[in-house]
């Protein structure tokens, strides 16, 4: 399944400064694991230590966030759009 994913600013570096790249995965878990594969390191941006979305990192299936739907078990049709965004903290 060929899925596309926004990539933030932050994260550029890891693609080549591409803002949107495709990848491979069936379910969210697989996109990242894809994701990492062709781009090395990025996957230790969006997942903690215990493998799990970093908490200020915020992943969106569609329009819809994965934190209500099956975090990584979330299911990635063919085309879908996945956007990585870093939460923004300030007042």
């Amino acid at each position: 399944m060929s899925v596309s994913v926004r990539i933030p600013t932050i994260l550029r570096t890891y693609t080549g400064g591409e803002s949107e790249v495709s990848v491979e995965g069936g379910t969210l878990a697989e996109v990242i694991d894809s994701l990492d594969a062709s781009y090395s390191g990025i996957k230790g941006r969006i997942l903690d230590e215990a493998g799990q979305i970093r908490r200020f990192v915020n992943v969106y299936v569609g329009n819809d966030d994965v934190r209500f739907l099956d975090n990584l078990d979330t299911a990635t049709p063919d085309g879908t759009q996945i956007s990585v965004i870093p939460a923004v903290a300030g007042g």
